[in-house]
């Protein structure tokens, strides 16, 4: 899993596809991490390539959500297949991570 970065309207976001699994997450969550660290707590995870996730990438979102919502900023994702929405609604997470249809959709709600 590779994890690409832009910026659109002073939000960061973090693009990457393939297995959001035990191995990925923690890279995941580590972009984040430094990400807020380097002052830009505003964060979009555009989920459009991921395949598969499970428990681990769902962990790295809600850690990252909370990294995120500690600076005042805060962690959306946008894109979801799926099996990543099934997920989500499995859990009763995507009341706390709400999908976006898109990145511009998620960028342009704040």
């Amino acid at each position: 899993m590779q994890i690409e970065q832009s910026e659109r309207e002073g939000v960061v976001v973090l693009t990457t596809s393939g297995r959001f699994n035990m191995v990925s997450a923690p890279r995941m969550k580590a972009r984040i991490d430094e990400t807020v660290a380097a002052g830009n707590p505003r964060i979009v995870v555009d989920l459009s390539g991921i395949e598969f996730m499970d428990s681990s990438g769902l962990g790295a979102l809600i850690g990252g959500l909370k990294t995120a919502r500690q600076a005042s900023g805060d962690l959306r994702i946008a894109a979801p297949g799926e099996q990543v929405v099934t997920v989500l609604r499995l859990t009763n997470l995507d009341r706390i991570l709400r999908p976006y249809a898109s990145v511009e959709e998620a960028v342009n709600g704040w």
